[in-house]
């Protein structure tokens, strides 16, 4: 979580120190592929030395999008005349395709802070914000992306440009601007070699942008919501996972609050994190 993160959960912490530990990790030498890291970089390339194979994307796509139909009959007079038991239509399923899926297409979803909406990131509309954002003190001591709008771009445009395994998405609440995410596929980012991964987990970075909503416990609502959308848009996921750095207290108190539980310190490129893991099988419970 970035900047805002801190504040927003100021229920269980100091208003003066955002939500902002889960910011991108610090990559070795990218290549311009998926965006942000789970941990700290200034230009999220730490996720981008994860390379898939020619084709796998195209694969993954159809073998969860091809619908499954029954079997035809070999010969039309093995068919009954007339079922013997009531035919009920198939169940409708979410469709769980891409690397993460149709973030575009999870919101808008009612919290008890207001009407919330995560929107995929358009540089040519955002990315002033966005920098805005990043060059606050709060944040930047975590997401490491002070400095021009360039800084920012690069950090965005990398997980823009790659093959959508992370989704940079602007937080709208009841129709202002006023968070930054990036939901990503943690079981194929970096941080997938410091826990023990499970196929399509899926992690998420956040950031609260604007000194006017920080404070008011905005981080466990908002998490909570995200992390409930993942798991209902996306089927095959079992578990949301997230990683703020261990000294920001006001992102793990968030977390907590949201349904998270704490399962491991883990040493990440440029920071010590707290491993939160939000369960399907408990969503219920916590």
């Amino acid at each position: 979580m970035s900047a805002t993160d801190a504040s927003t959960d100021a229920d269980t912490a100091s208003a003066s120190r955002p939500l902002t530990g889960m910011g991108p990790v610090r990559r070795p030498e990218a290549v311009p592929a998926r965006g942000p890291g789970p941990v700290g970089g200034p230009e999220g390339e730490d996720t981008l030395d994860l390379r898939l194979p020619e084709g796998f994307t195209a694969l993954y796509t159809e073998e969860e999008t091809s619908p499954m139909v029954p079997t035809p009959a070999a010969d039309p007079d093995d068919v009954p005349a007339a079922p013997t038991a009531p035919v009920h239509a198939p169940v409708s399923v979410p469709q769980d395709t891409g690397l993460v899926g149709q973030v575009a297409d999870w919101g808008p979803t009612s919290t008890p802070v207001g009407a919330f909406h995560l929107l995929p990131v358009r540089l040519e509309r955002d990315l002033r914000l966005l920098a805005r954002w990043m060059n606050d003190p709060t944040v930047a001591v975590f997401w490491q992306l002070a400095g021009d709008e360039s800084v920012t771009g690069r950090h965005v445009r990398a997980q823009l440009a790659g093959d959508g395994r992370s989704v940079p998405c602007l937080g709208v609440l009841d129709g202002t601007p006023m968070s930054y995410w990036e939901v990503y596929r943690a079981d194929l980012d970096p941080l997938a070699r410091h826990y023990p991964a499970r196929p399509h987990d899926i992690g998420i970075h956040l950031l609260i942008g604007e000194v006017s909503a920080r404070g008011r416990g905005l981080g466990s609502a908002l998490l909570r919501a995200v992390a409930d959308l993942a798991l209902d848009r996306r089927p095959a996921c079992a578990r949301v996972v997230a990683e703020p750095d261990l000294r920001n207290t006001p992102s793990i108190a968030a977390f907590l609050g949201a349904g998270f539980r704490l399962s491991a310190e883990v040493d990440l490129p440029g920071k010590r994190a707290a491993l939160m893991i939000r369960d399907r099988i408990l969503r219920h419970l916590l």
